[in-house]
Formats: C-alpha cells, structure tokens, sequence
C-alpha cells in the first residue's frame, strides 16, 4: 500500500470531512485509499463482506463535483462508510449472517442507512456479524469469522465484529453498529475502538419488531468519541418507524459542552455484585483506576443490588428471538445455527407469567440503578470479564473458573447496563495482561448521553499519552493470517446471487 494512501485513512473522519470541504482531498481519492487498504488487509481479518464498489465510485465522483460546483455538503460528505449486515441496504446484499438470506438483496435501505446517504455517506460494504447477530463472536456460515487485528487468531468481538474491525485497521472512516446486550461495547473493547450504545431512541432502529421494548438499538463506532459523534449527529432524531424515537437536536453532538473531570464524581464497579469476571482482567482494571483515579473529584468504588439480571435478560432476549424467527424456526429448526435457534428454544420454558415478571423486574432494576447517581455522575467498569480468545472457540465457556450457564453469560458486564436503559460507552484503555485492548465501560446518567459524550472525550484527551491508558494500535505491518484460515469453513455463494441492483443489474457485488 502506498505512503500517501496510509496516511490518508489513517485521519480522523471528522478530520476527513473537514479535508474533502476544503478540497485538500477529493473523495474519490479518499474511497480509492480505502479500497486499498481493504484489498490489503481484509484477507487478514475478514471484517467487509458483500461490496458494492463500483456503485461507490460513481457516488464519489458525484461527491467530488458537488463539492467542486460550491453546493451544501452534508456531515458525512465523500465519507465511505461500512454498514453492518444486520442493516437493509438497497441494492446491496444483505444476509444477516444466515444461509437464510445468502442471496437476500433489499430493494430500499432502512432508515439508519438512508440517513447515512442523505448525510453525504457513500455506501462501500457491509461488515460482518454473527449469524443472526447471535452472539459476540463475529462467525456465520455465509461469510465465515472476523479475526482480531491484533492477532487475527483471535476473536473480534460481536455482534459488530465486522465494523470494530474495520476501523481498528482504518479500512473506512465511518461504520454503523448496533447493541442487545453488548454487540457495540465488546467488539470496540476487543479492538481498541469506541462503540456508543446511545439511550432508546436517540438513534431510530427501524428493524426492531418489538417495537416498545428498549433491549435493542443502533448506534455509531468510531476510532474516536469525536468520530461517534459525526455518525451520531447524521443519524440522531425521531421517526416513526421506532415508537422509542423522540424529537432531539442531533447538531448537538457535534457541540459538547466541555467536561471538567477534575469536578465529576466516579463510582467504580468490577462485577456489578453478579457477574463472573477472569482474575487477570479484575487485576488489570484495578491498575487502570489507580492510574486515572487522580483526575477525578472522586472516584469510588461501589456495590449495587440490582436484582436477579441474569434471569431478566434471559426471558426479554428470548422474547426478542421469538419475535424475529417463529417463521423460520417453525417452518424448519434447522435452518437456525446454534445461537439463534438456543435463543428461541428457551421459550417453551417459558410463559406469559415469565414475561411479566422480566417486564416488571427491568423496572425494578432501573429504579435500583439511580441509587448510584444520588453520589456520583458516572459509574465505570470493565467491559468484557476476558481478553479476546481464540475465534474457534464459540463463546467464553469458562469465565473466573466457572462455566457459564448459556452462550451469552459471559456478556453480563454489559447487558446488566442493557437492562438500566443508560446510555453507555466503551473506551480504549491501554492494553490487558496479555498484550491486547482492554475496554473500559462508561456509563452515564439515565437519558445522559450528551454529558456522557462529554466526560468520555475529556477521559480520551487525558488518556493520550499515557501508555496504560491510551488507546492501544494493531501493529498492521506484523498481521499474519489465521490459522486455520477466517473462511475455512464458508460455502460461497452461487456467483449469480451477488446482483447489484443499483447498477442496472450489471454490477456484481464481490466478497472481499
């Protein structure tokens, strides 16, 4: 890859935006360097799946001449972007992961993604997840796992696996991601980057079919908070197609007040009292505090009695399931992979009196959960309870020496802030006992997310240049390929299911 292109993808998106505005760069030059970089390195790690490149290359140049003919640019103009395939994108397939939908090309975006292209995003790929979303190893049968870039053996994290990926390894500046119980915080912890689970709503999450419940949402990753907040200022505000959405100003992530961290009260948490954490990442959350415990008014550590959380996300998750896979489950149970198909299967245990009951527990919890912010005005955590272990290995089995009751368990750290409905974020921070990023766990106040924002850039800024605290880099240039190979066990698609529609049904949409 040539000097120039690596520098280039290497900016900031905010940074990029600002270079195509002032015509420093073209954006066609800039999808040009992003294509190279993903032509480099995704054999390696495997994050983009389906492209739509030829497709991308006319927006840039129409991209270019917008901004040469002196026209409105919008927030994303000439920004390639990655969308996660959990997402509709015309034109572009869209499998979720599943052989179900292996040759599935929708013919209108979803909302999130329009706006991304009204914003002046250019729509390159879609990047990888678990089948169905199911789990926080990026693996399915259609495209095969995505492996960590700093160690492509290892996992990357899910279900936003593919976008954490992408941007660890600056393949694009903008990549959308989405959260259950963890599937934007664990991937940006497991590859040194942010992923923002923003309070129901903020971000409308069309897809959603239980439409009052506030399990699920969409929201931005980014290498930096400033680059979270791009994507969440262009995609922010209400629309009816998620009852959650409200009416917000989105121009105001982009105009965070600035935090003094010198006046903010910090509570502290390992485990939450209920969730098993590996002694290695207890230890090595506890140096991270030590070291940054001095640049807060206070920073406490806390005990919480949140209620039974394992149970509650249990029945509210398998609700979910049921509600997106009855047809398919009931037409034949063995076209869901193992995780999806766990998840519904939990049902037939379970009734209406389970239903309420983890109705009125979720309550209980978040009423449980404001005891915390009488005190203090944020409360930090891990965010995985593990390092990021082999992509082979289906889920973390074993956590803290104990085995985990179902595939998920091992995601308690984030779905009990999933079950409080706070807006949460997860900040790089340094690097574990092992060499790899370690994540860390911000959660704010309840519907908080504009002084989150604010105290987790004023957390970054202070952590550049400490080398425990920084966010940590994958030495690119080292990256070997894994062993066994990301795809070793993807059957491809027929060539003639990869029709790109928005090309006059002559594109091919290529798997890179």
């Amino acid at each position: 890859m040539s000097k120039t292109s690596t520098k280039l993808v290497e900016h900031s998106a905010v940074d990029l935006r600002q270079m195509i505005a002032d015509k420093s760069i073209s954006p066609v030059e800039l999808l040009d360097a992003c294509i190279e970089r993903i032509e480099t390195l995704n054999p390696l790690v495997n994050a983009i799946t389906a492209t739509c490149l030829d497709r991308a290359r006319e927006e840039a140049r129409a991209a270019e001449r917008a901004v040469l003919q002196g026209g409105p640019l919008g927030l994303l103009h000439g920004l390639p972007v990655g969308v996660k395939d959990l997402e509709p994108t015309a034109g572009l397939l869209t499998t979720y992961g599943s052989p179900l939908f292996r040759d599935h090309v929708p013919a209108q975006d979803i909302e999130l993604v329009a706006r991304l292209r009204r914003a002046g995003g250019i729509v390159a790929g879609k990047t990888n997840v678990p089948e169905m979303g199911a789990g926080a190893n990026t693996f399915n049968p259609v495209w095969g796992a995505t492996g960590n870039p700093f160690n492509a053996n290892l996992n990357a994290g899910g279900s936003s696996g593919g976008s954490a990926a992408a941007l660890a390894c600056d393949m694009l500046p903008v990549c959308t991601g989405s959260d259950t119980g963890g599937s934007l915080r664990i991937p940006a912890a497991h590859c040194g980057v942010v992923g923002l689970r923003p309070s129901p709503g903020v971000v409308p999450s069309s897809r959603r079919l239980l439409g009052w419940s506030a399990l699920s949402v969409v929201g931005p990753m980014g290498r930096t908070v400033d680059e979270a907040c791009l994507q969440l200022a262009a995609t922010a505000g209400v629309h009816a197609s998620d009852a959650l959405s409200y009416p917000l100003d989105p121009m105001a992530f982009l105009q965070l007040p600035a935090a003094e961290l010198g006046k903010l009260r910090v509570a502290f948490t390992t485990d939450f009292g209920v969730c098993d954490v590996d002694e290695e990442i207890r230890t090595t959350f506890a140096e991270k505090i030590s070291a940054m415990r001095h640049l807060f008014a206070r920073c406490d550590e806390v005990s919480l009695e949140l209620g039974d959380v394992h149970r509650c996300f249990d029945v509210l998750r398998t609700e979910a399931f049921v509600a997106g896979m009855k047809d398919a489950y009931e037409k034949d149970p063995n076209s869901l992979g193992p995780n999806p198909r766990a998840n519904y299967e939990m049902s037939a245990s379970m009734g209406l009196v389970d239903g309420v009951w983890a109705q009125v527990e979720q309550t209980r919890i978040l009423q449980r959960f404001q005891a915390i912010y009488k005190d203090y005005d944020l409360l930090i955590s891990p965010t995985t309870p593990v390092s990021p272990f082999a992509w082979t290995m289906p889920y973390a089995r074993f956590v803290q020496g104990r085995e985990q009751a179902n595939y998920y368990r091992w995601l308690a750290l984030t779905y009990v802030t999933t079950l409080t409905t706070h807006p949460c974020i997860s900040l790089p921070c340094g690097t574990d006992a092992k060499g790899l990023p370690f994540g860390l766990q911000v959660v704010g106040t309840f519907r908080g997310d504009l002084t989150l924002l604010s105290a987790a850039r004023a957390m970054e800024q202070a952590f550049a240049g400490n080398d425990l605290l920084q966010r940590p880099r994958p030495d690119l240039a080292r990256l070997k390929p894994a062993v066994p190979p990301l795809n070793s066990s993807v059957t491809a698609p027929p060539p003639g299911n990869w029709r790109d529609l928005d090309s006059a049904g002559s594109g091919v949409i290529s798997a890179v």
